[in-house]
């Protein structure tokens, strides 16, 4: 049984634990809304981008000078994945459930034959898959000195993986990213992005059997916006990742601080009993002592 000056260390040691996660917490809280804001900014450009590039993308279904960066090199053996992950940890399940469905895919990929490359964007989900995954680990991108990404960021990103696939370094590149939903919810995403697929085609909403016609022509404008279009989506997936992060902490940091005051509210019991008891034994001594004389 501890003594007790030992739960008494112990109890300052949780209350100084849970000033820090309190802390956390409130940090985490400022800085969500803001990448909330971003994110949630970022979705309707990208959204309309992709369905820009679905309706463009028709005119060149089944065609052979169709581009690259939309047709593919016509092949799936080798397959890049693009792991969007945080630099840093305390934010509960979001880097593992990322990293997870990477893990998940590189594996079926492997077991079908293909050949699998991981590019870990963030320290977090480098430290995560090179126990298993290490061998497919081509390029780490750390983004620890960067207090706010911007676009070009995720352009330098977007430039890497352009190079990479025009010196046929893989035939399909996916990003993995969490998806912000609230603060208790962010779903791990997968997105194709070479070659790039586009959910709808194009015909949602007030788009819908809608025929437009090009200046420049198609080619011209899929050449322009197609790499755009990766920087574009690896840029929401980083604002996404940004506001998932701060939103997976502050749950965490939360849930951590009640922990710790049900912790302390336990020793502190037991440390009230503890001492109860030890008064009572030295009254029974002093009492016993008494009636011996």
């Amino acid at each position: 049984m501890p003594s007790l000056k030992d739960l008494r260390n112990r109890i300052a040691s949780v209350k100084a634990t849970q000033k820090i996660t309190k802390a956390m917490q409130m940090v985490a809280a400022a800085k969500l809304r803001r990448a909330q804001e971003a994110a949630e900014a970022a979705r309707p450009y990208a959204e309309r981008m992709e369905a820009v590039l679905a309706n463009l993308a028709t005119a060149f279904e089944g065609r052979e000078d169709a581009p690259a960066l939309l047709a593919g090199t016509g092949r799936d053996d080798v397959h890049m994945l693009l792991v969007a992950t945080a630099e840093r940890g305390l934010c509960g399940g979001f880097n593992s459930s990322i990293a997870k469905l990477a893990r998940d895919r590189a594996r079926s990929l492997i077991a079908a034959g293909k050949t699998v490359k991981i590019v870990c964007v963030g320290k977090k989900g480098f430290d995560s898959l090179k126990r298993d995954l290490g061998a497919h680990i081509v390029k780490t991108v750390e983004l620890r000195h960067i207090k706010r990404v911007a676009f070009h960021d995720a352009d330098e990103i977007g430039t890497m993986v352009r190079q990479m696939f025009a010196d046929g370094e893989f035939d399909v590149c996916t990003v993995f990213y969490s998806r912000f939903q609230s603060v208790i919810s962010q779903i791990p995403t997968a997105q194709q992005l070479i070659p790039a697929t586009f959910e709808g085609q194009g015909e949602s909403g007030a788009d819908r059997g809608v025929v437009y016609e090009y200046e420049p022509d198609e080619g011209e404008i899929l050449a322009e916006l197609l790499p755009r279009n990766i920087s574009v989506q690896i840029f929401r997936s980083l604002l996404e990742n940004a506001a998932s992060e701060q939103g997976a902490r502050m749950s965490a940091m939360d849930n951590a601080t009640r922990n710790a005051g049900e912790m302390i509210d336990k020793l502190t019991l037991n440390y009230n009993r503890q001492r109860q008891a030890q008064i009572t034994k030295e009254l029974i001594e002093i009492i016993s002592g008494a009636e011996a004389l």
